[in-house]
């Protein structure tokens, strides 16, 4: 028996299609859950929703599942103590483990809420060698009863090493280590335990233990506890009408499901009583039809008890006569109102996602519109004062990452060159409307100042009055004034990755000055540094997204992009630029990354590309 609620447990899992990743499998069961809470329904019915939504939008069960879990995952604004973060609020410790939630648990549980005699499911804690620690009660039935007396949902959470040592300690625990690694069932006794005589059935199921005890000298339940206890868990009842005397017999649950005080004895099915909702009469009418004719009715309707609408499903036949004529009806009734209810929130919420999708869907093809009109990116290198500039912008993997990166490359009226890349935190149309406003913010103040530390601390004040409207608003720069005549770089930064310079083949950071990020302090102040910047060396600026990774800290990514830096130089050390943005990728695929890259040039390279140029032009008059 319990092979056979092992079987049925692992037919109810939800599962990613064949062929996908533990990653993937796990991505669907986290979406069912989410999906289940959000409309209060069963696993199961979310998971067929899920396949529905898959199939009727013809995407892909997977990225079907990625979506609600993007638009359904919001955590709580107060979900305990952030590390590094004084809350000045006590640390809250748990009375007991916090476990992860699975949705496939729920299953497992369902599937045992209707089994008979104890059984139980166990998840299992392994030590770093490979042996079993502690296993602790995931799913129980309700006839699950440990020696100390706790039954049922009493020992959900509860680990054997700390309640029940005795058992780590028996021989059973060597029998549970196999089974677990093997993956091969086993049956231990009969053997006696406390008063009694017991077998236990032991099976694997995922990462855990289904084990399921019978006790042997204990008296079988008679026939009506069962039923009753099937009722009771099944929320249905059952009842007869003999059409030959007349005589109705309701079952108990079913005097629970229509509200009725069992005294009364059982409603005349002769004479309708007015509960049932007047929009199902046609249901009625043709469950009667289909009865008539001798088929099976199944039928769901709607009927009012105690001022509260419940969905019934009926099902019922009749024993007939040698003439087809119906001696006896008899039939099933199961209050399914709260899978009805669920039904009608799955669909709520999948409204409200469609919603969502649009609403994001918007949102983003406008900020990407924002974001091409406002940074503009050009073709190939500019060429300044004493400057070539290369620029490349990569966006976030995901379109709808719609970011804040920003540059500028710009000559200033007394001949200079202005420099600048910055990131607004965030994405998405407020991200990219800071972002135009800081942009041409600098273009504006640079015709009254060259400075890069007095540039900042305009934009910081901009970013401090932007953060009133929008809270939580924060941005970074660097902001560079090269100076052709005499080779040199002025610059300064606020909160920004330090910008590389390589120069004979090797790459550094260059020391950073100090700056907060704009928008942090009202009056900061932003000093400056200077660098030689002359024939030969490559200045590169660039956004977080180049070097940084949520799984991987930013000195591996400097570090690579270094690597990447020396390796195009050397590939390309006349015209560098260009094996330069080709080599570079963006570390984070969660953020955007904008990449700026400068080198010096002389006035004589540039007399020799006209000189080329002109030379063209007389090759092809002789022509």
């Amino acid at each position: 028996m319990t092979q056979a609620y092992a079987a049925a447990v692992e037919s109810l899992r939800p599962s990613a299609p064949a062929g996908t990743s533990e990653a993937a499998r796990l991505t669907v069961e986290r979406a069912v859950g989410l999906l289940a809470g959000r409309a209060r329904c069963r696993l199961a019915e979310a998971h067929r929703h899920l396949l529905r939504m898959a199939a009727e939008e013809d995407r892909a069960l997977l990225e079907v599942a990625s979506g609600v879990i993007r638009l359904l995952d919001v955590s709580d604004p107060d979900t305990g103590i952030v590390s590094g973060l004084d809350t000045s609020r006590p640390e809250v410790r748990l009375p007991a483990p916090v476990r992860r939630f699975a949705p496939w648990i729920g299953m497992v549980q369902r599937v045992l809420d209707v089994a008979p005699g104890m059984s139980s499911y166990l998840s299992a804690e392994r030590g770093p060698d490979g042996r079993l620690v502690d296993l602790t009660w995931a799913a129980v039935s309700p006839e699950a009863v440990a020696p100390n007396g706790l039954r049922g949902a009493q020992l959900l959470g509860l680990r054997i090493s700390e309640h029940f040592p005795e058992v780590v300690a028996s021989d059973r625990w060597a029998v549970y280590q196999h089974v677990l690694d093997s993956g091969a069932p086993s049956v231990l006794g009969p053997f006696r335990h406390m008063d009694g005589t017991y077998t236990v059935r032991a099976h694997r199921l995922g990462e855990g233990l289904l084990l399921n005890w019978t006790r042997h000298d204990e008296r079988a339940a008679g026939l009506a506890e069962r039923l009753a206890s099937t009722e009771r868990l099944g929320n249905l009842g059952w009842g007869e009408w003999d059409l030959v005397s007349g005589e109705v017999y309701w079952s108990d649950h079913l005097y629970r499901i229509f509200g009725r005080d069992p005294r009364l004895g059982p409603a005349d099915p002769n004479t309708p009583d007015g509960s049932g909702l007047e929009e199902d009469e046609p249901l009625r009418v043709a469950a009667k039809a289909q009865l008539d004719r001798g088929d099976r009715v199944d039928v769901i309707t709607r009927v009012r008890v105690n001022g509260r609408i419940k969905h019934l499903r009926t099902v019922a036949d009749a024993v007939r006569d040698a003439g087809g004529r119906p001696l006896r009806i008899f039939g099933i009734v199961q209050d399914v109102t709260e899978q009805e209810t669920g039904a009608k929130r799955l669909a709520e919420v999948e409204r409200q996602l469609d919603e969502q999708r649009r609403s994001l869907a918007a949102e983003h093809e406008l900020a990407a519109r924002l974001q091409r009109i406002i940074l503009p990116l050009p073709e190939g290198p500019i060429v300044l004062p004493g400057l070539k500039v290369a620029l490349r912008y990569l966006p976030a993997g995901q379109e709808s990452l719609v970011g804040g990166d920003w540059y500028h490359a710009a000559e200033l009226r007394d001949g200079s060159v202005l420099l600048a890349v910055g990131d607004v935190a965030g994405h998405g149309t407020q991200a990219a409307t800071a972002m135009a406003q800081l942009r041409h913010a600098l273009r504006a103040l640079a015709v009254t100042t060259s400075d890069p530390g007095q540039l900042l601390g305009h934009l910081n004040k901009l970013t401090c009055d932007l953060e009133r409207e929008s809270p939580e608003m924060a941005a970074t720069a660097v902001v560079a004034r090269f100076d052709p005549a005499r080779h040199e770089i002025v610059w300064a930064q606020a909160g920004h990755p330090p910008p590389l310079l390589s120069r004979g083949g090797r790459t550094r950071v260059l020391d950073r000055p100090a700056g907060p990020m704009l928008g942090v302090v009202e009056e900061a102040v932003y000093p400056t540094a200077r660098l030689d910047f002359r024939v030969g060396d490559v200045l590169l600026l660039y956004t977080d997204g180049l070097v940084e990774h949520r799984r991987r800290g930013p000195d591996d990514g400097l570090a690579s992009v270094i690597a990447t830096v020396d390796e195009a130089v050397r590939a390309s050390p006349d015209q560098p630029l260009t094996q330069l943005l080709a080599r570079l990728r963006q570390t984070n695929p969660d953020d955007d990354t904008c990449i700026l890259a400068a080198r010096p040039v002389t006035g004589e390279t540039q007399d020799l590309r006209r000189y080329l140029t002109g030379a063209t032009k007389k090759s092809d008059l002789g022509r």
